[in-house]
């Protein structure tokens, strides 16, 4: 899978999850300060991201990479690692 189509599961996600307009999510967009994610957000979507791309994250490994997530690209970057 490419980051296009990285990219585009990830803003399905944030459309479906979190009811965010499509058009305002941008692979620079900035989760918590653009799109309005919360503490409690990040849980769902890290659930979701796993449901999305069919694998777990592992708190104990990723959580210093997961706690570093500002933006969609860091979260493709993130998924793209997973895959390879």
């Amino acid at each position: 899978m490419d980051t296009n189509e990285i990219f585009q599961k990830v803003k399905n996600v944030f459309v479906v999850e979190f009811e965010i307009d499509q058009a305002s999510i941008t692979k620079e967009s900035l989760v918590l300060e653009e799109l309005g994610l919360d503490s409690l957000d990040s849980v769902d979507l890290i659930v979701a991201l796993e449901k999305t791309f069919n694998f777990k994250i592992d708190r104990a490994n990723d959580g210093t990479i997961i706690s570093q997530i500002r933006s969609i690209q860091d979260i493709i970057d993130y998924v793209a690692s997973k895959q390879s």
